[in-house]
């Protein structure tokens, strides 16, 4: 196998296949949309103009802004929005706003893109065998249905003829470019930007640039991968798939250019093709348009999980439905995003009618990423002009972007905004009750509490509660924790065990670090563990924390006592039995909370009901938990009540 480094073919299929698939069936509609804002009517400007400005689109928005800068701030390999996010957000605070928009933005993305890609390919028959939309709209749901339905089982098998499937659409895509390009090569004066600006300076600029910007659809896939691909293959495959786009782009306008002053309704993209090659070629771009779909789905997956790690989204069940590292799948965001799909397939039935929505997805995602992109410039690599030139010139350029696709609001942007707004509204109730219980959260020491455990270890009145307790703390100390833990050994129900584990889990910034601390209180009876685990590794602690028994007995810094009536298990010999203790918050009826954080707290305890429990998320067996409710009373201090007593 060829090989150069660490670029094999292989690695360079699998790139095509899981990077490639949004930005490569972009030409699908970028072309008929820049012809949508002339009436489908064709002009000289209109073609020179918008191939200039795909032209350099891709090469100022994808191949600087994406390929040469962006993939060069990778998190231990690891790359996306949230990966940035944890590189750059201990120089601010207010970095976290654009990184919730930005996931939100994402995921109204992997709502948007398999109705528009998927409608975009399906539409190419109506060349030749004219559907009626019903029978348009039956099948594109058709497909999306199937898409989501094999989701839960993972796509470790299928994955593998993504690859060759994307080559196969490339190579064609670029085969049928050419042929036009060479019968026309005017169309190669779109290369010189003077175009670009003629057709902005005489055009409709606004529905023009939000049409153009369809071209770059896709790029934040080339961040987001960069852990499962690798920087290098995502780079020689870039030089690939841009050169089939461009050919492609390029045939269309030459193709046009011979129908000045007609008017083109259908996608030039299949006007170029000849009659005998149009249903293999809708065949070629359906598969196309749903490993797209697929890339976008398997997307939306692992950032909500990441997210929910680092604690910006609610907790849903995660499952690994392949070995295939990085793999997630959730199944209630599998249905938000296919009733998102559905609903954006009936309401605006056709692939153009979506692209208002779809464009301004687009350019917030990537309005977010330059914010912490040059963030990370200016403090991780310490480089000021250029972090102000990437703010500037990047910056303008989307924010001009976002200008035009703000007139498409009334047009279908509408929908962006909404999903965008309710998903970030989500994540900032989540966030934020978070950081209101930490403002008014108190810790106490466990080395004061020595008596105490020794008293109730002597209470012959009180029968063994477990061999084992377990509690979940949330301290930065780790030899602290919340009051209500104290209180739910000693007070209520007193739980006396042999042995008491305190256990913290930090997520770090690293996306894979699988690291723990161990603590005494007590010699062989009060434990505290506090795991360090990266934002994309599991959170069972029946896993983690067995794992950490057995190292800590090997090592000879725990020995447990053994029982006459218990049975031999070798190496953990005398452990007995665990149960885990799990702590959950009630708004108390009184409290001082403001207007607002009262909302949001009751607003997150809703949104929980919903959520997966902790001891599923924990991985923890339901047989060894007990759920404690507490109310959560902090806030400003209560203005004292005196009562006065009447005498007889």
């Amino acid at each position: 196998m060829f090989k150069t480094k660490d670029i094999t073919i292989g690695s360079l299929l699998i790139a095509l296949g899981i990077v490639y698939g949004d930005i490569g069936t972009s030409p699908l509609y970028v072309m008929q949309a820049i012809l949508y804002t002339n009436s489908s009517i064709v002009t000289e400007e209109l073609v020179l103009g918008g191939i200039s400005l795909i032209f350099w689109t891709l090469t100022l928005q994808t191949t600087i802004k994406y390929v040469v800068l962006t993939l060069q701030a990778d998190n231990n390999g690891e790359g996306g929005i949230l990966a940035l996010y944890a590189l750059v957000k201990k120089y601010f605070k207010w970095l976290i706003v654009p990184a919730i928009i930005g996931v939100a933005a994402i995921l109204a993305d992997g709502i948007l893109t398999p109705p528009i890609s998927v409608s975009s390919a399906i539409e190419g028959l109506n060349i030749i065998m004219p559907l009626e939309e019903n029978v348009t709209i039956m099948i594109v749901l058709t497909i999306i249905l199937a898409i989501f339905s094999v989701q839960k089982y993972g796509t470790d098998k299928i994955g593998k003829i993504f690859g060759p499937v994307m080559f196969i659409w490339f190579s064609m895509i670029g085969l049928f470019g050419i042929i036009q390009l060479v019968q026309h090569g005017e169309i190669l004066k779109g290369l010189n930007p003077y175009y670009a600006f003629k057709l902005m300076r005489d055009g409709n600029i606004p529905y023009i640039l939000g049409a153009v910007f369809l071209c770059t659809t896709g790029a934040e896939a080339l961040y987001s991968d960069l852990g499962h691909c690798g920087r290098e293959n995502i780079y020689y495959s870039w030089i690939f798939v841009k050169i089939m786009l461009l050919l492609s782009y390029f045939g269309q306008g030459a193709y046009l250019l011979k129908r000045t002053g007609e008017k083109v309704i259908h996608s030039p993209f299949f006007l170029i093709m000849p009659s005998w090659f149009i249903i293999p070629g809708v065949i070629v771009a359906t598969l196309a348009t749903i490993i797209a779909s697929q890339a976008l789905i398997s997307g939306s997956f692992t950032l909500i999980s990441e997210a929910i790690k680092l604690n910006v989204f609610p907790r849903l069940s995660i499952k690994y439905p392949t070995k295939e590292k990085g793999q997630v799948y959730l199944s209630g965001v599998n249905k938000a995003l296919l009733i998102g799909c559905v609903g954006i397939i009936l309401i605006f039935k056709k692939s153009q009618n979506m692209q208002a929505a779809y464009g301004l997805s687009i350019t917030i995602t990537m309005l977010m990423t330059t914010l912490l992109l040059s963030q990370y410039i200016r403090f991780v690599k310490n480089k000021k002009i250029l972090w102000i030139a990437v703010l500037g010139v990047f910056g303008t350029i989307e924010l001009t972007f976002l200008y035009a696709n703000s007139f498409k609001i009334l047009s279908g942007g509408y929908v962006t905004l909404l999903i965008t707004a309710a998903l970030a509204f989500l994540m900032y109730i989540w966030e934020y009750s978070f950081k209101i219980k930490r403002r008014y959260e108190k810790f106490v020491n466990l080395n004061n509490y020595k008596n105490n455990f020794e008293a109730l270890k002597n209470e012959e009145d009180i029968p063994l509660y477990a061999g084992n307790v377990v509690y979940l703390t949330k301290s930065q100390k780790w030899d602290q924790v919340e009051p209500k833990v104290v209180y739910s050994i000693f007070n209520n129900d007193p739980k006396k065990a042999d042995n008491y584990w305190f256990i913290n889990i930090n997520v770090t910034d690293d996306p894979y670090t699988r690291e723990y601390e161990f603590h005494k209180i007590e010699d062989n009876r009060i434990f505290v563990i506090d795991f360090n685990l990266g934002f994309r590794v599991s959170q069972g602690v029946n896993v983690l924390l067995f794992q950490v028994i057995q190292d800590l007995i090997n090592r000879k810094e725990i020995e447990f006592k053994y029982r006459d009536y218990m049975l031999d298990y070798g190496d953990l010999k005398g452990i007995g039995n665990f149960k885990f203790i799990i702590i959950e918050e009630v708004l108390a009826i009184e409290n001082d909370f403001s207007a607002w954080d009262s909302f949001i707290i009751s607003a997150q305890l809703l949104v929980k009901k919903f959520t997966v429990s902790p001891q599923k998320w924990y991985g923890i067996d339901t047989s060894v938990v007990d759920i404690e409710k507490v109310p959560i009373l902090f806030g400003k201090t209560l203005p004292e009540r005196n009562l006065k007593r009447i005498e007889e």
